[in-house]
């Protein structure tokens, strides 16, 4: 299938080489055209704007930054509209508020386009490794015909419902894995702050009832010290950004997300914006001096 993918980034650029490796023919742009370099190599094929990639597809993927830049894509001078045939399907796998992918999506439906909201969660790692879990939302006829492409990234593939669903889903996802992060690294720094061996602490809370992924994985790269950007910090407090506004919109409370929120904010205000954001750990033993082995 020819499939167009504009946001090559962290995740963007596994995501193209990962669909060059299922046999899509891929049409790539980026408003870096430095980042485009390696998947050309690869066998994609550059084009000059979002309009000429959709020019030359029936599905368009955009992995970029936030809502804002999403509208570019779609719908400003020279986005996907401006190239796109009647029936092409536009999908979204950046992370957005569930308001403005419902915006976007319906004033596309406008020009003919069908949009999937279909944002992600598996990280870089989950990138490179075609392991990405994928949330869709939007028509689901739609969603039938694009499922190859997205398999080709992903693993776990769900179809949520309407369009916005994806959307919600992944708030849902960031709040587990803001406040998951939080404590593991609460719980890490706590444990050494009492002298004791928090890789054993860890081991031991892996078989008990507080074991969970973000414990598994980004508890051991915090005892690894890596901080090594899979999700930068920035962006996690972002996606809690859309947490907090879409429940202050709605009405609803959301107190765990407002403390998690703030906690990303001290972080990017401390300079770790640019890291991972469990770098978080960083933070909370520099709040207690607690020491730590390099």
């Amino acid at each position: 299938m020819d499939v167009g993918f504009i946001g090559i980034g962290i995740m963007g650029r596994p995501m193209v080489l990962n669909l060059l490796r299922a046999g899509h023919r891929v049409h790539v742009w980026s408003r870096r055209e430095a980042s485009l370099a390696e998947v050309v190599h690869a066998g994609a094929v550059a084009q000059a704007s979002a309009a000429q990639v959709a020019a030359q597809v029936d599905v368009v993927i955009s992995m970029v930054a936030d809502a804002p830049d999403v509208e570019q894509v779609a719908l400003g001078p020279q986005g996907v509209a401006e190239g796109a045939r009647q029936g092409t399907v536009f999908i979204d796998m950046s992370t957005i508020a569930p308001s403005a992918a419902r915006d976007i999506a319906a004033r596309l439906h406008k020009r003919g386009i069908t949009m999937l909201d279909a944002p992600v969660s598996g990280g870089e790692k989950g990138a490179i490794a075609g392991t990405l879990t994928i949330m869709v939302g939007g028509d689901e006829s739609a969603f039938a015909r694009v499922r190859p492409v997205l398999e080709a990234m992903g693993r776990t593939i769900t179809y949520i419902g309407g369009s916005g669903a994806g959307q919600v889903t992944k708030a849902c996802n960031q709040i587990l894995t803001g406040v998951g992060i939080a404590i593991v690294a609460e719980a890490l720094n706590f444990a050494r702050a009492s002298g004791v061996d928090a890789a054993r602490v860890r081991e031991a809370m892996l078989g008990g009832s507080a074991a969970s992924k973000v414990l598994e994985d980004h508890g051991q790269r915090m005892l690894d010290r890596n901080f090594k950007p899979g999700f930068k910090a920035w962006m996690h407090r972002k996606d809690l950004k859309i947490v907090l506004d879409e429940a202050h919109r709605m009405g609803i409370p959301t107190p765990a997300s407002a403390i998690i929120a703030q906690l990303l904010n001290a972080l990017v205000g401390a300079g770790e914006g640019e890291a991972d954001s469990i770098s978080m750990l960083k933070m909370l033993e520099r709040m207690s001096e607690t020491r730590h082995e390099a």
